[in-house]
């Protein structure tokens, strides 16, 4: 939408969720909203969960929560946020989340087994942006191929090179990381820079602060990675029952870099 209307990825919520002027989340920006750092809090009080029918619907059950920090000043996981972000995509281009995926991003992917609203159903229900993409391993592969790209799918244009490059820079800023979070808990690195627009920013070079790998893993078990550095992307794509954290201490998202690591040392053999 930043690259095709007039949203910016500074554009404050209130600009296009009128709804939200006389809210202190109405001073939002969007990018704060795709980094974690917007204060809105991470996921709906139990026992409540966000399975409304539309985006509108969704938000609507947003805007009377309150905030648990200031935005910009905090760096904290979760995925009410995205879904205001959503909506606001949804203004800027003047229909439904998921058709604004299927013409924009799925369709000149070849994304065919790709959703975010179940199909087949009597309308639905409103998009998990935070992780509710319903894919296969070769639409995946897709995508990823076109992140590595900077944009572009097999000679055709489907994001800037210039928003892929802001989806890959530091978006955190001074906002404080509270200790255990994902780059420091599942690979021993405390660089503040971990969070772009909506992918972590995994390793670092120390020198640039340029982000060289990047994901984005599931709850479930499904991580997609990409290291520029060695110049290869892939997904391992899995299902976790049940917790995500076992009783013998593994998890599936803060053990998904392993996969990453096992791949980077077979190619420096």
């Amino acid at each position: 939408m930043v690259d095709r209307t007039e949203l910016d990825w500074d554009d404050e919520v209130q600009k296009w969720l009128p709804e939200f002027a006389s809210d202190p989340k109405g001073s939002i920006r969007l990018r704060q909203l795709l980094s974690h750092t917007s204060g809105i809090r991470p996921y709906l009080p139990e026992p409540r969960v966000d399975n409304y029918n539309s985006l509108d619907s969704a938000v609507a059950e947003i805007l009377p929560l309150d905030t648990v920090f200031a935005a910009g000043r905090r760096f904290e996981y979760g995925g009410l946020a995205m879904q205001v972000a959503g909506r606001m995509a949804e203004m800027a281009y003047g229909n439904d989340f998921e058709t604004l995926f299927q013409t924009l991003i799925a369709s000149p992917l070849e994304m065919k087994n790709s959703h975010f609203t179940p199909v087949n159903t009597d309308g639905g229900h409103a998009p998990m942006l935070g992780g509710g993409l319903c894919t296969t391993l070769n639409d995946y592969m897709a995508f990823l191929k076109m992140i590595y790209n900077y944009g572009e799918y097999d000679g055709k244009r489907v994001l800037t090179h210039e928003s892929v490059i802001e989806m890959q820079k530091d978006q955190v800023g001074a906002a404080r990381i509270s200790s255990g979070e994902y780059v420091e808990r599942a690979l021993g690195k405390t660089h503040s820079g971990i969070y772009g627009l909506g992918e972590w920013r995994e390793l670092i070079d120390e020198t640039t602060g340029e982000a060289y790998q990047i994901s984005s893993p599931g709850w479930a078990g499904a991580y997609p990675w990409i290291n520029k550095r060695d110049s290869v992307y892939g997904f391992f794509i899995a299902h976790v029952t049940g917790s995500s954290q076992k009783k013998d201490g593994f998890s599936s998202f803060y053990g998904s870099p392993v996969i990453s690591a096992t791949v980077t040392q077979i190619l420096n053999r």
